[in-house]
Protein backbone atom coordinates (compact mmCIF):
# COMPACT_ATOMS: atom_id res chain seq x y z
CA UNK A 1 0.00 0.00 0.00
CA UNK A 2 1.69 3.19 -1.23
CA UNK A 3 0.60 5.61 1.54
CA UNK A 4 1.71 3.18 4.25
CA UNK A 5 5.19 3.10 2.74
CA UNK A 6 5.22 6.86 2.18
CA UNK A 7 4.55 7.29 5.92
CA UNK A 8 7.44 4.92 6.68
CA UNK A 9 9.66 7.03 4.41
CA UNK A 10 8.71 10.18 6.33
CA UNK A 11 9.38 8.49 9.67
CA UNK A 12 12.74 7.24 8.40
CA UNK A 13 13.85 10.89 8.64
CA UNK A 14 12.96 11.03 12.33
CA UNK A 15 10.09 10.64 14.85
CA UNK A 16 6.90 12.57 14.14
CA UNK A 17 3.23 12.87 15.11
CA UNK A 18 -0.04 12.73 13.16
CA UNK A 19 -0.64 16.30 12.02
CA UNK A 20 3.05 16.86 11.35
CA UNK A 21 3.11 13.73 9.17
CA UNK A 22 -0.02 14.93 7.34
CA UNK A 23 1.64 18.28 6.56
CA UNK A 24 4.91 16.64 5.54
CA UNK A 25 3.12 14.19 3.25
CA UNK A 26 1.06 16.90 1.52
CA UNK A 27 4.14 19.10 1.13
CA UNK A 28 6.16 16.22 -0.32
CA UNK A 29 3.64 15.04 -2.93
CA UNK A 30 2.24 18.44 -3.95
CA UNK A 31 -1.29 19.48 -4.93
CA UNK A 32 -1.97 16.71 -7.47
CA UNK A 33 -2.50 14.02 -4.80
CA UNK A 34 -4.97 16.04 -2.74
CA UNK A 35 -5.22 16.37 1.06
CA UNK A 36 -4.54 13.33 3.24
CA UNK A 37 -7.46 12.50 5.54
CA UNK A 38 -6.18 12.62 9.13
CA UNK A 39 -8.49 9.78 10.22
CA UNK A 40 -7.13 7.57 7.46
CA UNK A 41 -3.58 8.51 8.45
CA UNK A 42 -4.21 7.41 12.05
CA UNK A 43 -5.61 4.10 10.78
CA UNK A 44 -2.38 3.61 8.80
CA UNK A 45 -0.28 4.47 11.86
CA UNK A 46 -2.29 1.99 13.99
CA UNK A 47 -1.72 -0.72 11.39
CA UNK A 48 1.99 0.04 11.20
CA UNK A 49 2.15 -0.16 15.01
CA UNK A 50 0.33 -3.52 15.07
CA UNK A 51 2.71 -4.85 12.41
CA UNK A 52 5.75 -3.76 14.45
CA UNK A 53 6.94 -1.34 11.76
CA UNK A 54 6.62 1.72 14.01
CA UNK A 55 6.42 2.30 17.77
CA UNK A 56 4.26 4.94 19.43
CA UNK A 57 5.06 6.90 22.60
CA UNK A 58 2.97 9.49 24.44
CA UNK A 59 4.64 12.86 24.79
CA UNK A 60 3.15 15.15 27.48
CA UNK A 61 2.40 18.78 26.56
CA UNK A 62 1.97 21.71 28.94
CA UNK A 63 -1.44 22.91 27.73
CA UNK A 64 -2.70 20.52 25.05
CA UNK A 65 -3.47 16.80 25.47
CA UNK A 66 -0.58 14.34 25.24
CA UNK A 67 0.89 13.98 21.76
CA UNK A 68 1.49 10.50 20.30
CA UNK A 69 4.88 10.42 18.58
CA UNK A 70 5.69 7.63 16.11
CA UNK A 71 9.14 6.24 15.36
CA UNK A 72 10.16 3.73 12.69
CA UNK A 73 11.56 0.38 13.89
CA UNK A 74 14.35 -1.68 12.29
CA UNK A 75 11.60 -3.89 10.82
CA UNK A 76 9.97 -0.76 9.40
CA UNK A 77 13.25 0.30 7.75
CA UNK A 78 13.64 -3.19 6.27
CA UNK A 79 10.07 -3.05 4.88
CA UNK A 80 10.72 0.41 3.42
CA UNK A 81 13.90 -0.83 1.73
CA UNK A 82 12.05 -3.88 0.34
CA UNK A 83 9.29 -1.66 -1.09
CA UNK A 84 11.76 0.78 -2.67
CA UNK A 85 13.69 -2.08 -4.29
CA UNK A 86 10.73 -3.61 -6.15
CA UNK A 87 8.92 -2.29 -9.27
CA UNK A 88 5.38 -0.90 -9.01
CA UNK A 89 2.98 -2.88 -11.24
CA UNK A 90 -0.35 -1.37 -12.17
CA UNK A 91 -3.50 -2.92 -10.69
CA UNK A 92 -5.02 -5.63 -12.87
CA UNK A 93 -7.56 -4.67 -15.51
CA UNK A 94 -8.50 -1.25 -16.84
CA UNK A 95 -11.38 0.11 -14.80
CA UNK A 96 -12.12 3.65 -15.87
CA UNK A 97 -15.36 5.66 -15.82
CA UNK A 98 -14.66 7.30 -19.18
CA UNK A 99 -14.02 3.93 -20.85
CA UNK A 100 -17.48 2.80 -19.67
CA UNK A 101 -18.98 6.01 -21.15
CA UNK A 102 -17.31 5.31 -24.49
CA UNK A 103 -18.63 1.73 -24.37
CA UNK A 104 -22.18 2.91 -23.63
CA UNK A 105 -22.06 5.66 -26.27
CA UNK A 106 -20.65 3.31 -28.94
CA UNK A 107 -23.33 0.67 -28.32
CA UNK A 108 -26.07 3.32 -28.47
CA UNK A 109 -25.39 3.46 -32.22
CA UNK A 110 -25.59 7.27 -32.19
CA UNK A 111 -22.68 9.14 -33.77
CA UNK A 112 -23.92 12.36 -32.13
CA UNK A 113 -23.76 10.74 -28.68
CA UNK A 114 -20.24 9.40 -29.30
CA UNK A 115 -19.11 12.78 -30.64
CA UNK A 116 -20.54 14.61 -27.60
CA UNK A 117 -18.94 12.19 -25.10
CA UNK A 118 -15.53 12.47 -26.79
CA UNK A 119 -15.76 16.25 -27.21
CA UNK A 120 -16.73 16.80 -23.55
CA UNK A 121 -13.87 14.61 -22.37
CA UNK A 122 -11.34 16.27 -24.68
CA UNK A 123 -12.33 19.71 -23.36
CA UNK A 124 -12.05 18.52 -19.76
CA UNK A 125 -8.62 16.94 -20.36
CA UNK A 126 -7.26 20.04 -22.11
CA UNK A 127 -8.35 22.20 -19.15
CA UNK A 128 -6.73 19.72 -16.75
CA UNK A 129 -3.52 19.77 -18.79
CA UNK A 130 -3.40 23.60 -18.69
CA UNK A 131 -4.00 23.53 -14.92
CA UNK A 132 -1.22 20.97 -14.36
CA UNK A 133 1.16 22.97 -16.53
CA UNK A 134 0.44 26.09 -14.48
CA UNK A 135 0.99 24.24 -11.20
CA UNK A 136 4.22 22.71 -12.52
CA UNK A 137 5.60 26.12 -13.51
CA UNK A 138 4.90 27.43 -9.99
CA UNK A 139 6.28 24.38 -8.13
CA UNK A 140 9.40 25.18 -6.12
CA UNK A 141 10.09 21.56 -5.17
CA UNK A 142 11.68 19.65 -8.09
CA UNK A 143 10.09 16.35 -6.97
CA UNK A 144 6.62 17.94 -6.92
CA UNK A 145 7.41 19.29 -10.40
CA UNK A 146 8.22 15.75 -11.54
CA UNK A 147 4.96 14.40 -10.09
CA UNK A 148 2.97 17.13 -11.86
CA UNK A 149 4.79 16.37 -15.11
CA UNK A 150 3.91 12.67 -14.67
CA UNK A 151 0.27 13.60 -14.12
CA UNK A 152 0.42 15.65 -17.33
CA UNK A 153 1.75 12.65 -19.24
CA UNK A 154 -1.20 10.59 -18.01
CA UNK A 155 -3.59 13.29 -19.26
CA UNK A 156 -1.78 13.31 -22.64
CA UNK A 157 -2.26 9.53 -22.84
CA UNK A 158 -5.98 9.99 -22.09
CA UNK A 159 -6.16 12.59 -24.88
CA UNK A 160 -4.53 10.08 -27.25
CA UNK A 161 -7.21 7.55 -26.28
CA UNK A 162 -9.93 10.11 -27.12
CA UNK A 163 -8.30 10.56 -30.55
CA UNK A 164 -8.11 6.77 -31.02
CA UNK A 165 -11.77 6.34 -30.07
CA UNK A 166 -12.80 9.09 -32.50
CA UNK A 167 -10.77 7.50 -35.29
CA UNK A 168 -12.16 4.00 -34.73
CA UNK A 169 -15.80 4.85 -33.99
CA UNK A 170 -16.53 7.85 -36.23
CA UNK A 171 -14.43 7.38 -39.37
CA UNK A 172 -16.76 5.13 -41.41
CA UNK A 173 -19.94 7.18 -41.46
CA UNK A 174 -21.72 5.19 -38.74
CA UNK A 175 -21.41 1.63 -40.08
CA UNK A 176 -19.46 0.33 -37.09
CA UNK A 177 -21.78 2.07 -34.60
CA UNK A 178 -24.82 0.50 -36.27
CA UNK A 179 -23.19 -2.93 -36.03
CA UNK A 180 -22.32 -2.43 -32.37
CA UNK A 181 -25.86 -1.28 -31.57
CA UNK A 182 -27.37 -4.33 -33.28
CA UNK A 183 -25.01 -6.90 -31.77
CA UNK A 184 -25.18 -8.20 -28.23
CA UNK A 185 -21.66 -8.33 -26.76
CA UNK A 186 -20.42 -11.83 -25.93
CA UNK A 187 -19.61 -12.28 -22.25
CA UNK A 188 -16.25 -13.66 -21.28
CA UNK A 189 -17.96 -16.17 -18.97
CA UNK A 190 -20.22 -17.57 -21.72
CA UNK A 191 -17.27 -17.75 -24.10
CA UNK A 192 -15.40 -19.81 -21.53
CA UNK A 193 -18.39 -22.11 -21.02
CA UNK A 194 -18.79 -22.58 -24.79
CA UNK A 195 -15.12 -23.37 -25.20
CA UNK A 196 -15.35 -25.89 -22.35
CA UNK A 197 -18.45 -27.60 -23.72
CA UNK A 198 -16.99 -27.87 -27.23
CA UNK A 199 -13.84 -29.39 -25.75
CA UNK A 200 -15.86 -32.06 -23.96
CA UNK A 201 -18.19 -32.76 -26.91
Amino acid sequence: MAIQHAVLALLARGPSYGYELKGDFEGAVGPQWGPLNIGHLYQILDRLSRDGLVVAARQPQAVKPDRVVYEITPEGRAELERWLAEPSPRAGGFRDDFFLKVTAAARSGSAATVRAVLSNQRGHLLRELRNLDGLRRKADDPVVGLLLAAAGRHVEADLAFVDDAESVLLSDGGTLLATLAATRPASAASGTREAGSSATA
